[in-house]
């Protein structure tokens, strides 16, 4: 991202007037500004100045300067303003929407101490940091502030991430915090994060990092967690100073960090995953940038300064202009603006998840944005600023994209639809589909709201051709599936996505009911559909009527008009509807009844008042009568009664208005009387269940409300008398006789003597009940009850009465089964046979006549086949054993399998005039092996052979045939079969049946015949592969005769002869066609030639216009001038490139060049601009004259050249003289001088040079002499004549050249000679000048040659004095050398005295150089390995010198491993405090140490030597400025560990100090950061097993062989520290770096703790004393305190303290009297030597030498 300067919105100020924060409004149309006194000043998003207010304080009556403001922030809305002051308050302003609005302060928070930052993340929500250091939250609706955590350090700065939703606080101890209020699923900590290294002032949040700057000039970038990504570091940069503040970009990709003079830009890289450093904004006297704020949509930066000054920036990674229409501004990598730039509209397209933005197109009738990036697809409508972001991985650029509906999105990739809802960023549905046309795709989201329905989203799609799915987009599911019969051409859903239309190919116009899954076809030939906008009102057309469907509940009552064109589309507004028609060559509007869309509109509403106010006022009309019944059915579900009444009063149902009437008086009076809604009435209810014909419903409300009487009026109204009785009977009614009498008086009196029957039935009165039967023509009943009844049965004239009732009224079988129940067979079969009741006609027979079953049974059968129910009568006639009606029957009722069984039981005559006919069947079902079975049973195998032929099975077809016909005969057939299928037009079928017989020729030349040429190839490559190109060929000249160019072009192409396909396309004249061929197929500049020549058949204008059309006009210009035509050429270039013109005259003028047209091609190079060519041409042809008058004529420059070529051709002749003279003209001596020297002419040569260039003598003099001196002696001797002959000329200067110039290998004499002779001439002849160079160039030559003395005497003669006194030098003659610096220069005596020391030095002469140069000798004296002649020399000087090689001798020993020697030295010279020796000291103390056999009596003298010379350096680093440091602290510890190491060799000498030594080995241990660790626990560990201290034994020398593992595997991570937790023996020792103890004493201790651990008689615990504490330890770790070491064995001193002069030193008095004892009964030397060394180091002995206490 770049930052570019814009304006300065407030100038700066001469002193510090500091800008104290800014903000811009989330809306980006406001930019605050708070000034150091405290003035909001307000700006538009251009920059503008439109207003300012005043900030207040707390308390008046501090003042109004007595407080400044620290934060400052916009709401969400923007129209608010938070200002945090530091008087302990934060106000928030209300500033209003529009400029000007009044300012009021709405809420106000007071705190406990000074805001110092604030935030303003979310609504209500404001964030602040206290100067306490709590980070508090102010909610603006509770107007209450609470904690969210709090620290106890300043909070310096405060920032969001890009989402609001979490917040960073940065502390004055440099603490960062982090804390979310929503983590987004992230999983990111909150709490404690950073320690940043100092307070972080400049604190960012980033989409990937944190970036924190602060006073120590470093930019730190922290990972998610807190851990360091990156560090940028200027803090060595001297331009660079502190970090004040910093803003991240609102898409955090970019972050801007403030500080002086200097804005600098971090810019995140997706790629690489790290912070790219931009180039710095640098600005000079812009001062300390004090505030930064950052512009919403990422465009505008602006930054505050401590002057007061307000600048603006852009901020863009790159902008473009797409189609000069829209402006887009890449922000970020994953932000864009893009700006309108006819209405200045601005869009912020952004990632929300940060990835890149790759690339913005605009679409959609420049309405619509589509942007992809890596992972997601950003869509947006510029029109609503709606912007979806959705999931989408790429697919290569292939998706499409249609916007026909405004608020959904479809897109198509790989047969998929995906929906996106604008403002939404997940996907609204995905669904598989082929069919891409938005004509087949209907979407549906929330167009019409409707009652009690919040979201209606709803999709209709074609599955295939012929199938339609519904889906309910919100649960995803589907909701409908319409499979049709024929293809789907356009389907659209109602607004509220209730009702779908479709049209099929077929013209055919459907409506599909979702709700009801029904579908109805409401017109033919439709060829205009649509539903009006905003209604469920439909318009289509059919032919020359126009169709208008208002209410689209009764698809049936449809509006038709006459028009006399076609509908091309509907209007509505202004409070109309327009169908537009067209009409010839104008366009008709065709107004719609606006009424009745409206009605539809109102019923959507529920506006049933609104609904009837508007039918009133219209004709009764088949559409407004199917209105009234929808309003009708609407109100009475709503309970609107008075509405429903009018609608049925209009629609003439007088009983339901009147029914209604009723009931809306009795509710209107029950409503008057006690209120409320009298729809609720019992006997309202009752009432409109009885009108919705529920007469249950009502009875049960009728009888909650015990309304027992009104229950039983209404069925007795109904004449409802069974439910009547049944109400009466349960409520235990006592009219309830009465009842059941009226009831039947009723009956009779209406004539219903049936159910009067039924009545007296039911009360037991059998003969009463079949009297009215039968007076009711009802026998059947009557016979029914006598059935039943055995006491009506014996009544013989009862039965007679009813069987001559039932025969006469032809109800045979029931007459039947009374004659068989009285015992009557003859008479109940023949009822049953004329009954056709054969079933119980056979039970009767199989009893009573079994001669009869068999012609029953086949009657039966007649029976059946009569009713059609063949397969049933097939097992009767099997039963009657009539097998060829079975057999018809089985045919008949399509039972095959039955049939084949049949036929297969009857003999072959009869069965083989059937099997054709089941053979037919099976072949219809295409199960042809059964099929072939039956036709070959019934001597049928040429109808076999023909269904195979005829259902394309053409193998078994010729199997079958080849079983029982010849072969010849077989391809008779099947030839002359092909040939009637050929002549039907099925050509495939013949091609099969061709191909059977293996003659595909004929196949093939049949598709030739018919032109189906396709196929003709599609053969030819399968039966003649190798004729295949051929025959394309062949085809492609066919067609390309016939004008079938774009077939021929086919066949041309597959034969690979696009040539030919090209040159028949430009034959017919059809360019842009063969053109095409040529791109496509023709290589990569077959195209362009195409293109050359269409345009060359054009010419002129046309050929320009098409050549750049194609972009290939300068190629062609090109092409045209390549293959020489040039006058096609030149026209193209004067029509169009003019600037072309000369290349092609250049290009024509060596076309004629290379034809041998000299004279036109001159013409066209001059033409061309470029005589020069025409001169090179004629010089090319050596015609000169032509040349140089051309030349001569147009390019002046050229002539030189020419006169050169001709003297060229001069040399080449040998003419010389003519060729110099042509070359003088030519002015080009250089020329001749060269042809001269090539030839051996140096004498014409010098000549040429002398008069012409005597520049260059010299140099050529210089060139003759290196050739002279290659030819050897003859060369030299050349060169000492030449010398001689310029001396004799006088011109010495050359003569001294010559003399020079002598080299002479063999001759060392003539060489002097000649360079002494130029000497002698310089000095006489030439200036001074020339002689002092020539005398600095002959002197170091014979000095090179051993003439010293000569040399010196040259350089004298000229007063050379230094030159005279080196030459001495060199010769080694230093008397004469001193000589002459005495007599004629003292300054030089110095010098010579110089060079002889470095002369004494270099010879090894030290004694002599002594006496010359002490430092020098001594330096020798090191290099020559003397160290004990440097030590001796160096003593008798003073004792830095002294010290200085002391040093460089130790160093040298300690090199060569002899630390000891080197420790002598310091005993003997001392040890002077020189920093640069510490080094020298601490080795050879780490060598003492490490050093093997120290640990002995023997070893006192050694120890005794490091602890003196130690002590000597404590001394000495006291006195110096080195006293007190680390240093010095360090070498007073080694003079300690080197006391109790002499102490302990020197007790190591007296038995009755065993346990003293023993205890000094153990007090060592507390200083193994010094020693090697393994020797020290090695030498502890053997002391205090020898002194029986068996459990420190076991544990120091358990300790020493973990040490020893760990020095074999290299690292101390292993080692278990718990023995020695509470001692002061460290933990953190340096790893030694080879194993001190051998291996033998390993092995020993390794046995011996081996051995110790099995016992298990040891306790692995060190003794612990009176304190609680190791008894070896300095501290004691339950109290802390430090006990002084005795001097005697390093144990601490708990009691018994005997103190010495000098402070921290003491002794334990038994220790003490024991030395002294042990001192006086031995008389040790080696402990008199220690006690004299205490008494030096301790400033004395106590007073008391010892006592026996």
């Amino acid at each position: 991202m770049q930052l570019k300067h814009l304006r300065t919105l407030l100038s700066p100020q001469d002193g510090a007037a500091k800008v104290t924060c800014m903000a811009w409004s989330q809306n980006n149309a406001k930019f605050a500004v708070c000034t150091v006194d405290r003035v909001v000043l307000l700006y538009d998003e251009h920059g503008e100045r439109r207003d300012k207010f005043s900030t207040k304080p707390a308390d008046m009556k501090y003042g109004r300067k007595s407080y400044m403001v620290k934060g400052m922030a916009f709401s969400p809305d923007s129209t608010k303003i938070a200002i945090g002051q530091t008087d302990n308050i934060i106000y928030v302003y209300k500033i209003g929407e529009d400029w000007g609005d009044k300012k009021v302060i709405c809420n106000k928070f007071i705190q406990t101490s000074a805001v110092t930052c604030l935030q303003w993340p979310a609504e209500y929500i404001i964030v602040f940091g206290l100067a306490e250091g709590k980070v508090r939250l102010a909610n603006t609706k509770t107007n209450k502030s609470s904690t969210i955590y709090g620290t106890d350090s300043y909070v310096v700065s405060l920032t969001t991430n890009c989402s609001g939703k979490g917040i960073l606080s940065g502390h004055a101890d440099g603490t960062i915090v982090r804390y979310f209020f929503d983590d987004e699923g992230s999983g990111e900590s909150q709490g404690k994060l950073v320690n940043h290294p100092c307070p972080p002032y400049a604190l960012a949040w980033a989409t990937n990092s944190i970036v924190a700057a602060g006073c120590d000039r470093r930019i730190v970038a922290y990972g998610k967690e807190g851990h360091v990504l990156q560090t940028f570091d200027y803090s060595r940069d001297p331009q660079e100073r502190e970090f004040t503040t910093a803003a991240a970009s609102p898409g955090g990709q970019s972050v801007v960090l403030g500080s002086y003079d200097r804005l600098r830009v971090l810019n995140w890289s997706p790629r690489r995953s790290i912070w790219e450093e931009a180039k710095p904004k640098e600005i000079a006297n812009l001062y300390t940038v004090t505030a930064l704020a950052w512009k919403r949509d990422g465009s505008r930066l602006c930054a505050g300064t401590l002057c007061g000054g307000v600048e603006q920036f852009d901020c863009c990674l790159r902008r473009s202009i797409y189609k000069n229409k829209f402006e887009l501004t890449y922000v970020g990598p994953s932000q864009v603006i893009v700006k309108n730039l006819s209405s200045g509209t601005r869009v912020v397209l952004k990632s929300h998840y940060g990835y890149e933005v790759e690339e913005v197109k605009i679409l959609g009738k420049e309405r619509y944005l589509v942007a992809h990036t890596s992972d997601t697809l950003l869509l947006g409508d510029l029109n609503t600023n709606r912007l979806s972001e959705v999931a989408w991985q790429g697919s290569g650029g292939n998706e499409k994209y249609f916007f026909e509906n405004e608020n959904v999105c479809m897109i198509f990739n790989a047969g998929e639809l995906t929906l996106v809802e604008y403002g939404s960023n997940d996907t609204l549905g995905s669904v598989r589909t082929e069919f891409m046309n938005p004509h087949l795709i209907s979407v549906r989201i929330n167009e019409r709201h409707q009652r009690g329905m919040e979201d209606n989203k709803k999709l209709a799609y074609l599955v295939d051709i012929k199938t339609i799915a519904i889906v309910d987009l919100i649960g995803g599911y589907n909701i409908g599936t319409i499979s049709h019969e024929s293809r789907v051409d356009w389907l659209e859903l109602n607004e509220t996505g209730h009702k779908l239309l479709f049209r099929d190919r077929k013209l055919r116009l459907h409506l599909y009911d979702i709700e009801s899954c029904t579908k109805t076809m409401i017109l033919n030939f439709c060829s205009y559909v649509q539903w009006v906008p905003g209604s469920d009102v439909l318009v289509a057309q059919n032919r020359n009527s126009l169709c208008v469907w208002y209410n689209i509940e009764a698809p049936e009552r449809v509006t038709m008009s006459s028009i006399r064109g076609d509908v091309i589309g509907l209007e509505r507004g202004g409070g109309k509807t327009e169908v537009m028609v067209t009409e010839g060559v104008t366009t008709v509007a065709y107004t719609l009844d606006e009424g009745l869309i409206e009605f539809g509109t109102a019923i959507d509403d529920g506006n049933y008042t609104r609904a009837t106010a508007f039918l009133e006022t219209l004709e009764m009309t088949p559409e407004t009568e199917a209105m009234w019944k929808t309003l009708s059915k609407l109100a009475l579900e709503a309970r609107q009664l008075h509405i429903a009444e009018r609608c049925f009063s209009a629609l003439g149902h007088v009983a339901k208005a009147r029914f209604l009437h009723e009931t809306n008086e009795i509710a209107d009076q029950v409503s008057r009387d006690y209120g409320g809604e009298g729809t609720d009435f019992y006997q309202v209810r009752a009432r409109l269940a009885m009108l919705e014909k529920n007469y249950k419903l009502a009875e049960m409300i009728f009888l909650e409300q015990n309304a027992v009487e009104e229950a039983m009026d209404m069925y007795q109204e109904l004449h409802r008398w069974d439910e009547c009785i049944a109400v009466a009977e349960a409520k235990g009614h006592p009219a309830l006789e009465k009842l059941r009498r009226d009831y039947y008086q009723w009956l009779m009196d209406t004539q219903q003597e049936e159910r009067a029957g039924e009545l007296q039935e039911s009360q037991g009165d059998g003969l009463a009940a079949i009297s009215l039967y039968l007076k009711a023509g009802l026998p059947a009943k009557a016979a029914r009850l006598v059935l039943t009844r055995e006491e009506l049965l014996a009544n013989t004239e009862l039965v007679e009465h009813i069987t001559t009732a039932l025969i006469k009224g032809e109800l045979y079988e029931r007459a039947g089964d009374l004659f068989e129940k009285i015992r009557n067979p003859q008479r109940a079969l023949e009822c049953y046979c004329k009954g056709n009741a054969f079933m119980k006609a056979v039970e009767l027979a199989r009893l009573a006549f079994p001669v009869e079953v068999v012609r029953l049974e086949e009657a039966w059968g007649d029976h059946l086949v009569q009713q059609k129910q063949l397969d049933a009568a097939i097992n009767h006639y099997i039963e009657a054993r009539c097998s060829i009606k079975a057999i018809e029957a089985a045919l008949g009722a399509r039972q095959w399998k039955k049939a084949i069984y049949i036929l297969d039981l009857q003999d072959r005559n009869t069965a083989s005039k059937y099997y054709p006919r089941v053979a037919q069947h099976y072949a219809s079902l295409q199960e042809y092996e059964i099929a072939e079975e039956l036709y070959t049973k019934g001597d049928r195998t040429k109808d076999a052979i023909d269904m195979y032929t005829q259902a394309g099975r053409w193998e078994q077809a010729h199997k079958l045939a080849m079983k029982c016909m010849r072969p010849e005969d077989v391809s008779v057939l099947y030839i002359t079969q092909a040939q009637e299928m050929e002549k039907q037009g099925k050509y495939r079928e013949a091609e099969r049946l061709y191909v059977t017989v293996e003659e595909p020729d004929l196949a093939i030349t049949m598709f030739k015949k018919h032109k189906l040429y396709d196929d003709m190839i599609r053969l030819v490559g399968k039966h003649h592969p190798d004729l295949l190109s051929d025959t394309h060929l062949h085809l492609g000249k066919e067609l390309e005769a016939e004008g079938r160019l774009q077939e021929a072009e086919y066949h041309y192409l597959e034969a690979q002869e696009w040539k030919a396909t090209v040159n028949m396309y430009r034959s017919s004249g059809l360019w842009e066609e063969a053109y095409r061929v040529a791109k496509a197929h023709g290589g990569a500049n077959a195209h362009k030639h195409v293109a050359y020549l269409w345009a060359k058949s054009l010419g002129g204008e046309a050929a320009v216009r098409l050549l750049n059309k194609l972009g290939l006009l300068e190629a062609a210009i090109d092409h045209a001038a390549d293959n020489c035509s040039f006058e096609f050429a030149f026209e193209l270039s004067r029509l169009a490139l003019k600037h072309k013109t000369p290349e092609i005259h250049l290009r024509y003028a060596m076309y004629l060049e290379d034809e041998g047209k000299f004279e036109e091609a001159e013409a066209e190079f001059i033409r061309a601009g470029k005589p020069k060519e025409a001169v090179l041409m004629f010089v090319h042809n050596q015609d000169w004259e032509a040349a140089q008058r051309v030349a001569e004529a147009h390019d002046p420059d050229s002539v030189a050249e020419v006169l050169v070529g001709q003297a060229r051709g001069a040399l080449e002749e040998k003419d010389f003289q003519k060729a110099e003279g042509l070359l003088l003209r030519a002015q080009r001596p250089d020329l001749a001088l060269n042809y001269y020297k090539e030839a051996g002419l140096w004498s014409d040569a010098l000549r040429i040079c002398k008069d012409y260039v005597p520049g260059q003598l010299e140099a050529l003099q210089e060139e003759y002499e290196r050739e002279a001196t290659k030819k050897g002696t003859r060369g030299v001797e050349g060169l000492v004549e030449q010398a001689r002959q310029w001396e004799q000329a006088g011109e010495y200067s050359r003569a001294v050249d010559c003399y020079l110039k002598v080299r002479d290998s063999g001759s060392s004499s003539l060489m002097e000679k000649c360079w002494m002779k130029a000497a002698e001439l310089s000095i006489k002849f030439l200036p001074p000048q020339r002689s002092l160079e020539v005398i600095r160039a002959v002197g170091p030559q014979l000095i090179g040659i051993g003439k010293h003395s000569a040399a010196a005497e040259l350089y004298l003669n000229l007063d050379l004095v230094k030159e005279a006194i080196d030459a001495f030098i060199e010769g080694e003659e230093w008397n004469k050398a001193k000589r002459v610096a005495k007599e004629l220069d003292p300054r030089y005596e110095d010098y010579v005295d110089q060079h002889y020391k470095e002369f004494l030095k270099n010879q090894g002469k030290v004694d002599s150089l002594v006496g010359v140069d002490v430092i020098a000798a001594l330096d020798l004296y090191v290099e020559q390995g003397q160290w004990d002649k440097c030590i001796e020399t160096a003593t008798k000087q003073n004792y830095k010198i002294l010290h200085k090689y002391v040093a460089l001798y130790a160093t040298h020993l300690i090199r060569e491993g002899g630390s000891a020697q080197a420790l002598a030295l310091y005993v003997q010279h001392g040890a002077p405090a020189n920093p640069q020796n510490f080094n020298i000291y601490k080795r050879i103390f780490t060598d003492m140490v490490s050093s093997p056999g120290t640990n002995s009596a023997e070893a006192y003298h050694s120890w005794a030597d490091l602890r003196d010379v130690l002590f000597n350096l404590c001394e000495n680093l006291v006195k110096s400025s080195e006293a007190n440091s680390p240093a010095h602290e360090e070498f007073e510890t080694m003079l300690l560990i080197a006391h109790y190491y002499a102490t302990r060799s020197a007790a190591q000498s007296i038995k009755q100090l065993e346990t003293v030594a023993a205890r000094l080995s153990v007090s060592l241990l507390r200083h193994t950061q010094l020693l090697p660790a393994d020797k020290a626990f090695y030498e502890a560990g053997i002391a205090a097993q020898a002194v029986g201290w068996e459990n420190m034994a076991f544990i120091f020398l358990n300790r020493f062989l973990d040490l020893t593992d760990a020095i074999e595997e290299g690292t101390l991570d292993a080692l278990d520290h718990s023995d020695f937790q509470d001692t002061d023996i460290p933990f953190e020792v340096p790893l030694p770096a080879k194993q001190h103890i051998p291996e033998a004493q390993r092995e020993e201790v390794r046995d011996w703790v081996l051995t110790v651990s099995m016992d298990q008689r040891l306790e692995q615990v060190l003794p612990r004393d009176e304190r609680g504490a190791y008894e070896a330890s300095l501290v004691a770790a339950s109290t802390g305190v430090r006990a002084l070491p005795c001097l005697i064995t390093g144990y601490p001193i708990l009691r018994n303290k005997i103190e010495f002069k000098r402070p921290g030193k003491a002794a334990n008095k038994d220790n003490w009297n024991k030395f002294l004892m042990a001192i006086k009964t031995s008389h040790s030397p080696v402990c008199q030597d220690v006690l004299k060394f205490i008494s030096q180091w301790c400033g004395g002995l106590p007073s008391t030498s010892f006592s026996f206490q």
